[in-house]
């Protein structure tokens, strides 16, 4: 059977369409469905919380002198290393792991400082993240995803190579059946960034021929889309 006649029709292609844009809402809502620090959660903070959001490295060395408990939580299972990494707070990033916070720590969402760097599109505190220890296999979200996943799904290409440089594991499928190749396709919209981000995968090693839970492959539901670029990169991997 051809490509084009695995297709589905008009009507199965719209609900398609329609369950992954509902998938992945929980993504596109709040920073890809994670949850930063409120301005009320920030003006709340004390001890080690409170000098990571002020930025002041004095109070932080006092608060760790302190502290019994390096990886205590606020309210949404955040740590202060999470709260550092959520404000790009380097510094504090470096000083919390040092004295022995958790890199691989998860908040009530399922993310890690890796995923969240990621998310907000933010190369300098992700590489930081990969330095500290934080670990690119680790699963994340709600979703049971990556950091990949997640950079695949927004179109970050600098930080989806600079994962796939550390290791990122490419065939890791979530709990919608979707790798990163797929998001890629799925829940991007065809244009320069996915594209990029599909080639970045595709180049690596990814698998082209990995379906979804419908048994869609990569290069059938980019002609579902009508993805020509995305068409064209696939096929010359030898996507089917």
């Amino acid at each position: 059977m051809s490509v084009r006649q695995a297709l589905p029709n008009r009507d199965s292609l719209r609900l398609y369409r329609l369950a992954a844009l509902l998938a992945g809402l929980g993504w596109l809502l709040n920073a890809a469905g994670q949850t930063p620090p409120s301005e009320v959660e920030l003006t709340r903070y004390t001890g080690l919380f409170r000098a990571v959001v002020q930025r002041d490295d004095t109070a932080l060395a006092e608060a760790l002198e302190s502290t019994t408990n390096i990886d205590r939580r606020d309210g949404h299972g955040r740590s202060a290393l999470h709260v550092a990494a959520f404000g790009g707070n380097h510094p504090a990033m470096r000083r919390l792991v040092t004295a022995g916070a958790d890199a691989n720590a998860l908040e009530n969402d399922y993310y890690d400082i890796l995923t969240i760097a990621a998310v907000a599109n933010d190369l300098e505190t992700l590489r930081l993240a990969l330095q500290l220890g934080c670990k690119p296999g680790n699963v994340t979200s709600r979703y049971q995803g990556t950091a990949l996943i997640a950079a695949a799904h927004l179109g970050h290409v600098e930080i989806v190579q600079t994962l796939i440089d550390a290791g990122a594991p490419l065939d890791h499928v979530n709990n919608l059946n979707w790798t990163a190749l797929i998001e890629s396709i799925v829940l991007g919209d065809g244009g320069a960034r996915h594209t990029a981000t599909l080639q970045a995968l595709v180049e690596a090693g990814a698998d082209v021929n990995l379906a979804d839970g419908r048994g869609s492959t990569p290069l059938q539901l980019a002609h579902n889309y009508g993805y020509r670029n995305m068409i064209r990169i696939l096929q010359a991997a030898g996507a089917k």
